[in-house]
């Protein structure tokens, strides 16, 4: 299954004097895993897509930061 975050495992220095980030993750868009736009895709109300910023939902990709996801994050 294709998740839209992805993750890394950057070098730690064994002299570096901070902790190390043993893990960093990122999102990628939603657009990068469709090759064309199917058509009859689902579709916001007007004022839900201005919230999304994006008339479909397929292409809906909210971003939190890490604060926000590990409150459980908000939603439109």
């Amino acid at each position: 299954m294709k998740t839209h975050f992805k993750s890394y495992y950057p070098y730690a220095s064994p002299f570096d004097p901070c902790q190390p980030v043993t893990e960093k993750t990122y999102s990628t868009p939603p657009h990068l895993y469709m090759s064309f736009q199917p058509p009859n895709l689902p579709q916001f109300s007007p004022l839900e897509a201005l919230k999304a910023g994006t008339l479909w939902k397929d292409f809906y990709d909210p971003w939190y930061n890490s604060f926000e996801k590990a409150k459980g994050g908000g939603g439109i």
